[in-house]
């Protein structure tokens, strides 16, 4: 399996923990070098977030894992990067 360097993920999470606490615990999984978690939705008993994880070699099942255990469920994986190098996204034939 390539090394994955990139990941962004559409994730639904419960309000506790808060997103602070949530992004640190991510971040704390073995390999992910940095997170970012986006507040993209509020609903009273949960949050819509996207998460862009960055690293040498992610493990997307211990990512996916990690938010589990935090009470949250991964939608969707949105993007990922692998190989030596970033590539800028092309844009989109049907915008």
């Amino acid at each position: 399996m390539p090394a994955v360097r990139r990941l962004v993920l559409d994730v639904l999470k419960p309000h506790d923990p808060p997103l602070v606490d949530f992004t640190d615990r991510i971040a704390a999984v073995d390999g992910v070098a940095g997170v970012t978690c986006s507040l993209i939705e509020l609903d009273r008993e949960v949050q819509n977030v996207e998460v862009t994880l960055d690293g040498d070699a992610l493990d997307v099942d211990a990512i996916e894992a990690a938010v589990d255990g935090l009470g949250g469920t991964v939608h969707s994986i949105d993007l990922v990067t692998c190989g030596d190098r970033p590539v800028e996204r092309s844009p989109r034939r049907d915008a």
